[in-house]
């Protein structure tokens, strides 16, 4: 056998390995997702009793207007309980996949962003449904009354308008996440940051009038608090770039 036919064999063995590897992970992954998602299945029911009373000062009476209402919001709630679950696990299998890539320092470091993700996601959906999803739905009852419409809200568009509006909030609280992974691998530095900061500015202000009620309350309650996620953010990049750009003070090996 020559050296280049065996050169490519081993080349061969090793993704196949990887593959495999892969393939482990995403089963063990799969199952933990459809576990969570039966755990979700369970808790649906005190889920929705909670959402319904402990909205704020919010309360707002639910109607079925199909069969198959009630087992489609008992699966949204499932599939959101599911997801939130399945995130750090998730997470942990795509960095022990790469880890063997990997430098010890640099395992170390990544291995934090397993449950940073999680703990960001979660407090995004904290933040959407104890503050900006409340003055969302009061300022919604407050149009449809000036208007003279009677109120009969379907249970499965609430729930929907619910996981379509606290997910976004979720993916929203992951930027310092985001932005410091840009940082590590450089596509982010403090020339293009301080570029980026007025148009990041306008861009939140835009989104924060998008998903808040249209009263200046409303806006400054929800915008101000991404943008200090972003400055946030920018602060914990810019100390990152600070840091890896300093010249190590140790002498030189000969």
């Amino acid at each position: 056998m020559s050296g280049g036919e065996g050169g490519k064999l081993s080349l061969d063995r090793d993704l196949i390995a990887h593959l495999t590897e892969l393939r482990k992970r995403l089963i063990f992954a799969s199952i933990w997702f459809v576990l969570s998602l039966a755990a979700g299945l369970y808790v649906s029911p005190r889920m929705l009793h909670f959402v319904k009373t402990h909205l704020g000062s919010v309360r707002v009476e639910w109607s079925v207007f199909a069969l198959s209402d009630g087992i489609a919001v008992y699966m949204k709630c499932a599939l959101m309980i599911g997801l939130l679950l399945s995130l750090p696990v998730f997470m942990y299998q795509i960095w022990a996949f790469a880890r063997p890539g990997m430098t010890e320092a640099e395992a170390r470091s990544t291995l934090f962003y397993v449950p940073l993700s999680f703990v960001l996601f979660l407090a995004g959906v904290l933040f959407g449904y104890t503050v900006a999803l409340p003055m969302m739905i009061s300022f919604m009852i407050k149009l449809n009354h000036s208007i003279g419409a009677h109120e009969v809200y379907g249970i499965q568009h609430y729930v929907s308008f619910l996981v379509s509006f606290l997910l976004p909030m979720g993916l929203a609280f992951e930027m310092p996440l985001v932005m410091l992974l840009l940082a590590r691998v450089g596509l982010l530095s403090p020339g293009n940051l301080k570029q980026a900061r007025k148009f990041a500015y306008v861009g939140l202000a835009v989104l924060g009038s998008l998903i808040s009620p249209p009263d200046f309350v409303s806006h400054l309650s929800v915008t101000v608090p991404l943008i200090l996620l972003f400055e946030i953010s920018a602060w914990i990049s810019m100390r990152y770039m600070r840091r890896k750009s300093k010249p190590s003070l140790e002498p030189a090996l000969p």
